[in-house]
C-alpha cells in the first residue's frame, strides 16, 4: 500500500479569494514617516490567484516600464526591468483576515523560503491587501503597502 505525498494529502481550498485578480493599485507607506507613495506608478499592472489547489503566485510591475533596446537586454536596462517587477509563487494558507504566502519562489531569492503575511479583505468583486510592516525589498526602509485588485471575470 502506497500512502499519498503530503502534497497529495492537501486540501482544496474554498473561499471568496479563489480565482484570478487584476492590480488596480499599489500604494506603499513608509512607517517612520507616513509619507505614501506610487512606488510602481500611478497605473501599474499585475495578476494575483489563489488556485483551489492552494497554490498562488503575483506579479505586479511597475508602469511605463520601458522594454529593452533589443532581445537580450543591456545591464543597465536589466536593472531597471528587474526594479520595476515583483514576483513570487507558492503556497498559502487564510486564518481569520490573514493570508499567509509560503513563498517557494520569487524575484528576490531572500523572499525563498519565507512566508509573507498579508491582511486582506473581500468586497464584492474588489480584494484589499495590506502588507504589515516590514523592510520594504525595493526602498530599504520599513514600511506597508495596500493593494488593491479586481476580480477577472
Amino acid at each position: 500500500m502506497t500512502l499519498p505525498s503530503p502534497e497529495q494529502q492537501r486540501q482544496s481550498c474554498t473561499g471568496p479569494q479563489i480565482g484570478t485578480w487584476k492590480l488596480e493599485s499599489f500604494t506603499d507607506e513608509d512607517v517612520e514617516t507616513g509619507q505614501k507613495t506610487n512606488l510602481f506608478g500611478t497605473h501599474p499592472s499585475g495578476y494575483l490567484n489563489y488556485g483551489p489547489d492552494g497554490r498562488m503566485y503575483a506579479i505586479l510591475i511597475k508602469d511605463g516600464r520601458k522594454a529593452p533596446d533589443t532581445l537580450v537586454p543591456t545591464d543597465a536596462e536589466r536593472v531597471d526591468l528587474y526594479s520595476g517587477l515583483i514576483t513570487y509563487a507558492g503556497t498559502y494558507s487564510i486564518e481569520g483576515d490573514k493570508i499567509s504566502h509560503h513563498v517557494d519562489a520569487s524575484w528576490n531569492q531572500s523572499w525563498t523560503g519565507t512566508t509573507q503575511v498579508r491582511q486582506f479583505r473581500i468586497d464584492g468583486n474588489v480584494l484589499y491587501i495590506k502588507t504589515l510592516p516590514a523592510k520594504n525589498p525595493i526602498t530599504g526602509k520599513d514600511s506597508s503597502a495596500v493593494l488593491i485588485w479586481t476580480r477577472v471575470e
